[in-house]
């Protein structure tokens, strides 16, 4: 079973920036999952954030992503990335990569005003 690390996650002032790393274990055939970003605020549902097809595009985005947030991978590397970009106090919350259909455990994102 694939295993998924999310890294890269802190504590940043609204406006700054941080860049989220996700690497799976099962490397052999990574090129060929969709890979997807996911978070989870304090006492809301999990929400969609962005996706990224095995050949690196297309990209799709959240309303709340687009524009702010970028995701990208390195298959050589066997990793996605998310930039998170202008970031605001609600973009808080714990951000989950799935690789097909399995999660990492998150790293968490906290932004103060």
């Amino acid at each position: 079973q694939v295993q998924v690390r999310e890294s890269g996650g802190g504590s940043v002032r609204a406006g700054g920036s941080l860049r989220l790393s996700c690497e799976a274990s099962e490397r052999s055939f990574f090129g060929a999952y969709t890979v997807s970003w996911w978070r989870q605020a304090p006492g809301k549902e999990r929400e969609y954030v962005a996706d990224i097809n095995g050949g690196g595009g297309p990209t799709t985005y959240a309303d709340s992503a687009k524009g702010r947030f970028t995701i990208s991978r390195d298959n050589a590397r066997k990793m996605v990335f998310l930039q998170l970009d202008s970031l605001k106090v609600e973009d808080t919350a714990v951000y989950y990569c799935v690789v097909g259909q399995a999660w990492g455990q998150g790293t968490q994102v906290t932004v103060s005003s």
